[in-house]
């Protein structure tokens, strides 16, 4: 599901260029969007969002922690006069490592306060415990019925996580919270589904939403791509995107693709996506009960409506977990039954 320009030639009004085009983009008075590089990644790029404030910088999320993103920032930051010095507080939209990650490796660095939501401790203490001895994403693979996929992922795992890199935050989020960033107002709204502690940040006084990765203008998150897994990731994105729905109309600054116009507009075209695909899903299991990994067999992939087979192991593999996180909706809502199989959880229609 995407809108009508692919993320591949958007290009954001506030640059006039393609969004990921690097620079110091200004989105509003005293916000600057700098995109950063996510190497061997779909998405291109992270659009990390600088605050001023008299006190120094604020920063929405921080980008992957690798060399090259953490130069282009330092050098975006210096053409707009300043320097990681300068950071005071980092607010991360959620766990994952192209927006966490530079994040809390510089605000240790610099003594910023790093700022997460509570729901992403028990991933934080999945990636500390010493006992971890594989990819936990393998079980979430196996439990859709990607058996075949979760030893193509083991065999293609990297080494061991960068542990500095996986800290915990100095503040936890908890809740819709208020927080004073320099002579601004924002409020941090949970937004879990794509993650569980996932928070966007909404500025209403400046129709700014920091979307993160819960609205993204071209492209639809992913959900189920989450560990440890949560009962109904799809419900609980579903029921976060009404949230923000709720909000007024705000100008949508996203993790990845451009500065787009309007929330409503975009929720709106997310929910109606999902509700398609519940019932794609849904008429997938007429023939009889299926795993994930079967259903999305049965399903368009991407814009262009690839077929399951055309996609990547990677992408196999996320989408294999998304349809099992619409089929686990679908048994929330009663239309659908499930079993524990040793093939993967396995869903039938309701009778």
């Amino acid at each position: 599901m995407s809108s009508s320009t692919p993320t591949a030639f958007a290009v954001s009004p506030d640059s006039g260029e393609h969004w990921s085009k690097e620079g110091a983009w200004q989105v509003a008075e005293g916000i600057h969007r700098i995109p950063l590089p996510l190497p061997m990644d779909g998405l291109k790029a992270i659009n990390v969002y600088v605050i001023e404030t008299d006190d120094g910088l604020t920063l929405i999320d921080g980008g992957w922690s690798i060399q090259l993103a953490r130069d282009l920032l330092e050098r975006c930051l210096k053409d707009v006069g300043y320097g990681f010095g300068d950071i005071r507080r980092f607010l991360v939209t959620h766990v994952h490592r192209d927006h966490f990650t530079l994040a809390t490796v510089l605000g240790h660095e610099y003594g910023a306060d790093v700022a997460l939501g509570r729901g992403e401790e028990p991933a934080l203490d999945l990636l500390n415990d010493p006992d971890l001895d594989q990819n936990p994403f393998l079980d979430v693979l196996r439990s859709a019925g990607a058996h075949e996929l979760a030893e193509l992922w083991a065999a293609g795992a990297p080494e061991a996580p960068d542990m500095s890199m996986w800290t915990y935050p100095d503040t936890w989020l908890e809740g819709d919270v208020r927080i004073p960033v320099g002579a601004r107002t924002i409020d941090a709204v949970h937004t879990p589904g794509h993650t569980p502690g996932h928070y966007v940040f909404a500025e209403k006084d400046a129709g700014l939403l920091f979307a993160g990765d819960h609205v993204l203008p071209t492209i639809t998150p992913s959900i189920g791509f989450t560990v440890p897994p949560t009962p109904d990731p799809l419900g609980d994105f579903m029921a976060s995107l009404t949230k923000v729905r709720a909000l007024p109309d705000l100008q949508v600054l996203p993790a990845h693709g451009p500065v787009a116009p309007s929330s409503h507009a975009r929720v709106d075209e997310l929910l109606a996506f999902h509700d398609r695909r519940l019932e794609l899903s849904l008429a997938a299991l007429a023939d009889g009960p299926a795993t994930g990994f079967t259903v999305a067999h049965t399903l368009g992939w991407t814009r262009h409506e690839k077929a399951y087979d055309e996609l990547d192991e990677f992408s196999q593999g996320m989408a294999a977990m998304e349809t099992k996180a619409h089929l686990e909706l679908l048994v929330a809502r009663g239309q659908v039954t499930r079993e524990e199989t040793p093939d993967g959880v396995r869903f039938a229609a309701a009778d």
